[in-house]
């Protein structure tokens, strides 16, 4: 087999198909098959096969995505959990005895897949497309959110995840969220990991 032929990650590529095999029927049993929709728990099956492909576009853009709002996912639980209080809130549901515990648990990837993402982008180099896919996966993610009513509150496209608050008719709220991820979350962080890994080297064609 010759090296452009050889798996990015021979032995990775299998470690995330055996997670995929527990997570996703634990996920689909628990909270729905529509849970895959919000952008977190995209961003696990996206990044999958991104290391099953050695694809650095789709690990790129899933570390654009998530890299921010994982972080802010980790603050909050740790806060909660050392001070008995959540900092901005979006991490109860890791309290709720309504869900199994060990679903529950497997919420931890927004710790780990973060780290994983910035572990293969060493190896693949950081590819400067993934926060133009990101951000056409983000904007149809929230569109998509208004399918499933307030309650679900799929992505935030009911009410956002910081004032908890609709800003207006359907068209109005989706641009506002998806604006912030788009033109705000997603640039931050597209600097950060130009800045800390080598530009991905496109295939001569």
């Amino acid at each position: 087999m010759s090296d452009s032929a050889r798996p990015a990650f021979p032995v990775l590529r299998w470690v995330v198909v055996a997670w995929l095999a527990v997570y996703v029927p634990s996920y689909a049993a628990a909270y729905g098959l529509a849970n895959f929709l919000f952008l977190c728990n995209l961003s696990v099956l996206l990044l999958c096969l991104g290391v099953w492909r050695g694809s650095a576009l789709l690990v790129s853009s899933q570390a654009v995505g998530e890299l921010l709002v994982s972080s802010v996912w980790t603050l909050d639980v740790a806060t909660r959990f050392v001070a008995g209080r959540h900092l901005m809130g979006g991490t109860e549901y890791m309290w709720d005895a309504r869900w199994p515990l060990f679903t529950r648990l497997l919420s931890l990837h927004h710790v780990a897949f973060p780290l994983l993402a910035l572990w293969t982008l060493r190896r693949l180099g950081y590819d400067r497309r993934g926060i133009l896919l990101q951000s056409a996966i983000a904007a149809a993610a929230v569109s998509l959110g208004r399918l499933f009513g307030p309650e679900a509150n799929v992505n935030s496209a009911f009410t956002d995840p910081i004032f908890h608050r609709s800003w207006g008719p359907a068209p109005v709220h989706v641009a506002v969220v998806a604006g912030g991820l788009i033109l705000v979350v997603y640039p931050l962080t597209h600097l950060l990991l130009s800045t800390a890994f080598r530009p991905y080297a496109h295939p001569s064609s």
